[in-house]
Order: structure tokens, then C-alpha cells, then sequence
């Protein structure tokens, strides 16, 4: 429990800027996984909206709650 009490004074510290860049850095990193690995791609889009929505769950529920 000590590093997520940690991690989470850490993120109180970061400014709006330091969210988008790192949300920019995750899209880059995620571009760069689905070029080296083209199967990835192939996938149709029903796929990429059905994990979007799987993962955006949680956190939306919990900034609901908040």
C-alpha cells in the first residue's frame, strides 16, 4: 500500500500539461506497438470500441463516484 499512497501524492503534484503529455506519449507508444506489429491492425472496429469501453468503465465509474 506504501507505493500506490506514493504514487498517488506524486500525481496531485502533476499540472494539466503533465496529463496531456503523457496521454500523448501513451498514443505514441500505442502507434509505434500497433506499426511493429501489423496483425494488430487487422482487427475490425467493433473490436477497438468493445476495449474501449471495457477499460473506460472503471474510471469513469470512479470519477462518478468522486
Amino acid at each position: 500500500m506504501k507505493l500506490f499512497g506514493w504514487a498517488n501524492r506524486k500525481i496531485g503534484r502533476l499540472t494539466l500539461v503533465d496529463m496531456a503529455l503523457t496521454k500523448f506519449s501513451v498514443a505514441a507508444f500505442t502507434l509505434m506497438i500497433a506499426k511493429l506489429w501489423p496483425p494488430l491492425l487487422s482487427l475490425d472496429w467493433q473490436w477497438y470500441g468493445l476495449v474501449f469501453a471495457v477499460l473506460a468503465t472503471l474510471p469513469l465509474w470512479n470519477f462518478r463516484r468522486a
